[in-house]
């Protein structure tokens, strides 16, 4: 369980206003100092001062200020040589849970997962894909039967990224199968350590195993752990995605972060790769890139604030056909240089430094960039329909009942 003893004390005294914020970052880093504390210890502290994320509620890790002013703690942090909760690490734990427990957990579930969750403690993933039911999560057949104060959960999921590290998982199941699909499903934090779960790692084109299929065989969840009311499942599904898709297309990055950056990179180290057409190709994909990294900064403001809309589906559409396009044109400058990739003996890439991962793995690991989060046909459905008020099309399967749809 978490301890809120320093977020008592922020709310026992004067509320911190945005004015004030660098005196009580500068306050806190007096009483904390990086370089003599543990790390653990002092991320902890982080989050009980409320520096974690401040525009969450005081004792959730923030202040209740505005989400633009993370920007001056981070700073001062940085400067001060304060170490960062590997963000990279927990990508599902703090993109889509976190955000998913503060809009529909209970005091109780807050206090119980978020600290943990954003200091790295405990790693999250996702219980929602399976064999049947991809791109259309609502029609899955995982079951989860009431048992007392608790629900037997069985069924299989696939393509769950970090199952093999988590500790828990958001998970969607199926608790009346006698009712429209969409309105028969019941949303739960799993404990990844319970008896009954079984995670079976899925080699992938990069040669890593990035994603797992995780059964579920009479798993026991607590009646506690269930996030919203029993059927109202898609409603917090929704909040889950919207804020999955802009965590993927809208992460926050520096001019020239991520794929991007690797070309400009390359172009300005070796003089060997540069051709006229080259260049002009670059130059269009760099301004796309700086375009594409300026528009999403809304959507990041939105999602921090609890409202992510479907723009984040044509963010995280705009990400993966422009990270396709940048690897793709690496890789025809590096020529057959570029198609060196030694690690196909399946053992994982250091992930914790990209720089550690050649061309080849970049240009193989953007496919996958189509499928994660929502592949590509989906997001284009939401944009023409939610974005674009454009007709959907016709369906019947969202007023039959589940049980009696065919597979």
């Amino acid at each position: 369980m978490t301890d809120t003893t320093t977020d008592a004390a922020v709310s026992a005294g004067d509320p911190v206003t945005e004015d004030g914020l660098p005196t009580y970052v500068a306050d806190f880093l007096n009483t904390h100092d990086p370089a003599t504390m543990p790390r653990i210890d002092f991320l902890r502290a982080r989050f009980d001062a409320g520096l974690a994320w401040v525009h969450y509620p005081i004792g959730c890790g923030g202040l209740g200020l505005d989400a633009a002013a993370q920007s001056i703690v981070d700073a001062a942090l940085e400067a001060a040589g304060a170490p960062d909760n590997a963000p990279h690490r927990n990508v599902i734990g703090l993109g889509m849970a976190a955000p998913t427990l503060l809009a529909h957990g209970t005091p109780e579930q807050q206090r119980q997962w978020l600290r943990p969750l954003w200091t790295g403690e405990e790693i999250w993933c996702q219980l929602f894909s399976e064999p049947a039911a991809g791109s259309d999560l609502a029609s899955l057949g995982t079951k989860a039967v009431p048992d007392g104060t608790d629900w037997v959960v069985n069924g299989q999921k696939v393509w769950t990224s970090l199952a093999h590290e988590a500790s828990w998982a958001l998970l969607i199941a199926r608790t009346d199968p006698t009712v429209p699909k969409h309105r028969g499903l019941t949303y739960f934090v799993c404990d990844m350590r319970s008896p009954g779960v079984d995670v079976r790692a899925l080699r992938q084109l990069t040669g890593e195993a990035e994603f797992n299929e995780v059964f579920l065989d009479n798993v026991r969840v607590p009646d506690d752990n269930r996030l919203g009311e029993v059927g109202a499942g898609w409603k917090v599904t929704q909040s889950t995605l919207m804020n999955e898709r802009v965590a993927i297309g809208a992460g926050a990055a520096p001019r020239e972060g991520g794929p991007i950056g690797f070309l400009a990179d390359l172009w300005r180290q070796d003089e060997t790769y540069r051709t006229i057409g080259s260049f002009d190709k670059l130059v269009q994909l760099w301004v796309e890139a700086e375009t594409m990294r300026l528009t999403t900064e809304r959507l990041r403001q939105q999602a921090v604030a609890g409202t992510p809309g479907p723009e984040g589906s044509g963010s995280k559409l705009a990400y993966s056909l422009l990270a396709q396009r940048v690897s793709s044109l690496e890789l025809d400058i590096l020529g057959e240089q570029g198609l060196r990739f030694d690690d196909w003996s399946f053992r994982r890439p250091n992930l914790d430094d990209e720089h550690n991962r050649p061309a080849g793995y970049r240009f193989l690991r953007t496919k996958g960039n189509s499928i994660e989060g929502g592949t590509s046909e989906i997001m284009r459905n939401i944009i023409s329909e939610r974005i674009l008020g454009l007709p959907s099309e016709s369906r019947t399967d969202t007023t039959t009942p589940w049980n009696e749809l065919p597979r």
